[in-house]
């Protein structure tokens, strides 16, 4: 996933790395004390209808909250698509008591910070997993929490930021006039909503391989602290990405693995490669997690380079006054008797000699390759 390498200034490199910063809110919103945080209610609200069969497309846009004309839909023989955008309790309680959605899949839903994961209850499968972007202002990544029920003719899906997702692509098919997602059912809608959602982990992945190549560059022209902190930081959202992504895997295993009436056995190819997505996501995830810490091992060299080429200067430089300290000390000496103090040359001379001795040892360690 990594693009070639580009020749960049380090100026440039420099430049394009100094957005690092850390997050307030992190990938992982969670609270080891008290388990996941129930998350506050939405400002902004507004739920989307999607109501499609054979030889029909209806759309409709609710804002507010007002959840009955949901129920018209669902109680047609078309398969319905529901997307809230704006997690808000009262509008979650109204639909999970209309469509008899458990009280515990109800409780996933108002709560932040969980991971991934698939849960069968009743008439409904449920899931949640995080839905990441890439933020280029901050170069961090960000999430929110997507949480999908499939029912019998179909799928709710709960999403945080009412501002953006990955579903746009899925709503174009939907608008085209005979298309194949008009031809099938709701386990084939669940399943795009999670394939797109897998895909764009991918681009999330694409931005830290070009994140590491630039460090790469910055680390092999100039190694110093600030450096050494935007490792960390890369780093860490690394570690982050990786954890969050991780759970994905067994959440698609669980609807492969299940035997639910809500999914039809032509639809399990169509999971098995979500599948074989999240596992090359995951592996990918991995190796950059190990070419970061070579990052970190290079920049370490680097450091350990520059600090040789400092003491071996600082080396030279000491071995050759150590003998012109030697004679000045000698002559520094307050005895009475040293006829060398009175010869009527003896300054000249010495420091003559001091000349000689110093220009001699030069062209010592130069033969010898010293420096």
């Amino acid at each position: 996933m990594v693009k070639p390498s580009r020749i960049l200034p380090i100026q440039d490199v420099l430049e394009t790395l100094n957005p690092f910063k850390v997050k307030k809110q992190r990938l992982m919103n969670y609270n080891p004390a008290t388990g996941p945080i129930t998350r506050k209610q939405s400002v902004c609200e507004k739920i989307t209808i999607f109501s499609y069969g054979h030889n029909h497309f209806e759309e409709e846009t609710i804002m507010g909250g007002n959840v009955e004309p949901i129920f018209k839909h669902i109680d047609s023989k078309n398969t319905v698509w529901i997307n809230v955008d704006g997690i808000n309790k009262e509008t979650v309680h109204d639909i999970c008591i209309r469509l008899k959605i458990h009280i515990l899949l109800e409780d996933d839903i108002m709560s932040v910070g969980q991971r991934a994961k698939m849960d069968e209850i009743g008439e409904h499968l449920f899931c949640l997993l995080p839905m990441m972007y890439f933020n280029k202002d901050t170069c961090t990544i960000e999430q929110e929490q997507v949480s999908i029920v499939l029912g019998k003719n179909f799928v709710i899906s709960f999403q945080e930021d009412a501002e953006r997702d990955v579903f746009n692509h899925i709503r174009d098919k939907l608008r085209i006039n005979n298309s194949r997602f008009r031809s099938v059912g709701a386990d084939y809608l669940c399943y795009s909503l999670l394939d797109v959602i897998v895909d764009s982990y991918y681009s999330i992945i694409e931005k830290l391989g070009e994140r590491i190549e630039l460090m790469e560059d910055a680390v092999q022209h100039q190694a110093n602290t600030r450096t050494q902190a935007r490792i960390n930081l890369l780093r860490r959202e690394l570690l982050l990405f990786k954890r969050a992504i991780a759970p994905v895997r067994d959440l698609i295993n669980g609807f492969l693995k299940s035997d639910s009436d809500l999914l039809e056995e032509r639809t399990t190819k169509y999971f098995k490669d979500v599948y074989d997505h999240i596992i090359q996501a995951n592996d990918l995830a991995e190796n950059y997690r190990d070419v970061i810490l070579t990052v970190q091992d290079l920049y370490h060299t680097q450091i350990n380079l520059k600090m040789n080429e400092i003491m071996k200067v600082l080396a030279v430089v000491t071995t050759l006054m150590a003998p012109l300290t030697f004679i000045a000390g000698i002559y520094g000496m307050n005895f009475d008797n040293m006829p060398e103090l009175h010869t009527k040359n003896g300054y000249y001379l010495t420091m003559l000699f001091m000349l000689v001795m110093l220009i001699a040892m030069i062209i010592f360690f130069k033969k010898k390759k010293w420096f």
